[in-house]
């Protein structure tokens, strides 16, 4: 059922006095700040009818009135009235962006989030693609090697090789040479299926540590994707997430695990611009009471990951959007330049 104006305007201010003081609103502060020339029988009667259409509930303890995920759901998809941001706060927490190594920069991007919105920031680390630029071979003794993977970014990851056979320093340089003469910008699932066919031409031997060098290569690749998290304590301070101990156990088992989280904000990647998941509706977030608002960000014109804050469902929408919005702009910015 649509809602006609008067029942919009009312809906809108009794979940902005709800986000600002986190008491039920009745019907005679809706009839002074609504703005409406109605009685508090109209009022009644309207709040009467959203609650039967389920976007507002009555506490038990009050005559007024709390929304429900579905009425905020409404107001941050049609009646919300975003905010501009601080400019002078952003140009201070810019500041932090502009350096050298991407980690920092994500870490730091992290903190910007949690400093401007007061509660906390995550970024999801780029998603690293399983592509090598350069392998190398190290004896660290016997038949213990180490695996040294450059992608074409130049991030380096290592893994320790444990092999049956105990390869001379020789032998390593010439499976490295074949591997990077034949198969580098590859994908390791692309020299996986090519090896099959080429290892024929090659000793058994070196074979093998060729296959054991693409497996650990792609299972490197495949455990680069990760988060930042800052600002944790920040939802200590809030009531509505640390009210009790089932909530605070829900709340830091996330942030323990991440894999909840982790797939929250592949999924908002995925539909691009801001999004807003809102506690108990959305079976993504895994507390009635928490909200993550994302915006994807980019590196070169192509999303590579997803920055966000996690804060109460009783959050200031208007205010925290666009520092989600902005920060996202400047990530991209700062990680794209040459």
């Amino acid at each position: 059922m649509q809602l006609d104006n008067r029942a919009q305007t009312l809906l809108k201010a009794l979940v902005e006095r709800y986000i600002a003081d986190g008491q039920p609103v009745g019907s005679r502060a809706l009839s002074k700040i609504s703005g409406l020339d109605l009685s508090p029988a109209t009022i009644r009667n309207i709040m009467a009818d959203l609650e039967e259409m389920g976007y507002v509930a009555s506490p038990h303890t009050s005559a007024g009135r709390i929304p429900t995920p579905r009425g905020y759901r409404l107001f941050v998809d049609t009646l919300l009235t975003v905010q501009h941001i601080d400019e002078q706060a952003v140009a201070a927490e810019r500041m932090r962006l502009p350096v050298q190594q991407p980690q920092k920069i994500i870490a730091n991007a992290a903190q910007m989030l949690s400093s401007l919105s007061q509660f906390a920031g995550v970024v999801q680390s780029p998603r690293r693609e399983s592509v090598f630029q350069q392998i190398e071979f190290l004896r660290l003794s016997e038949k213990r090697i180490l695996l040294v993977i450059v992608d074409p970014r130049g991030d380096v990851q290592n893994r320790l090789l444990l092999t049956d056979v105990d390869y001379t320093p020789g032998q390593l340089t010439q499976s490295a040479n074949y591997l990077n003469q034949n198969y580098a910008g590859l994908t390791f699932d692309e020299v996986r299926a090519r090896l099959t066919g080429e290892l024929r031409q090659l000793r058994d031997d070196m074979g093998r540590l060729m296959q054991a060098a693409v497996e650990a290569g792609s299972e490197a690749m495949a455990e680069g994707d990760d988060m930042v998290i800052a600002g944790e304590r920040n939802l200590l301070s809030v009531s509505d997430l640390s009210s009790n101990m089932t909530s605070l156990r829900q709340m830091f088992e996330m942030f323990e695990q991440k894999t909840g989280l982790m797939q929250l904000l592949d999924v908002s990647s995925k539909a691009g611009g801001v999004q807003i998941f809102i506690g108990g509706e959305s079976k993504l977030v895994p507390m009635d009471e928490m909200s993550v608002v994302t915006a994807p960000y980019e590196v070169n014109g192509r999303i590579v990951g997803t920055l966000g804050v996690i804060g109460p469902t009783r959050m200031a929408y208007e205010r925290v959007i666009p520092i989600v919005d902005i920060t996202a702009k400047l990530l991209s910015n700062a990680l794209s330049q040459p």
